[in-house]
């Protein structure tokens, strides 16, 4: 079961990064985007990985050490459920980058790469973001042409 939910985790998120990424005009893209809930099936997931590692899982972060943490990931269960604890926050982040992104009106193709970067490296996307975001002051929304 573990190995089914670490592949679900990517692929039930992968939709709402396609969007975001490719699709960002499409009217049906903000209406879906603009929903928290977006993440909510990675949530499901993650739930199910660790709410019956609850006994393990629960001292591992209340109290961290590195020696715990890696022993915690470093199991099936420990690894799946940082995949989706990391899938779901860099779902939750792109989210807003994109949503903020379309009240600046940053155009789609500066944030594409910032978007995938989310995707492969979390953090390291939100600090593109955040740079790129001071180019594009806040109200500041152009016509059509800006956003492509």
């Amino acid at each position: 079961m573990t190995a089914t939910l670490f592949t679900l985790t990517f692929a039930v998120a992968a939709p709402f990064w396609a969007l975001m990424i490719l699709l960002p005009r499409w009217s049906w893209t903000a209406r879906i985007i603009s929903s928290p809930l977006v993440v909510l099936p990675v949530v499901v997931i993650y739930a199910l990985l660790v709410i019956p590692a609850f006994g393990d899982v629960l001292p591992a972060v209340a109290s961290p050490t590195l020696d715990g943490v890696r022993d915690l990931l470093g199991t099936s269960d420990g690894a799946a459920a940082g995949w989706a604890h990391m899938i779901a926050f860099d779902l939750f982040v792109g989210r807003w980058a994109w949503l903020d992104s379309r009240e600046r009106g940053v155009p789609a193709l500066v944030m594409a790469p910032v978007l995938v970067l989310t995707i492969l490296l979390g953090p390291l996307g939100l600090a593109a973001y955040l740079a790129v975001r001071y180019r594009w002051p806040q109200g500041r929304v152009p016509g059509p042409q800006g956003l492509g």
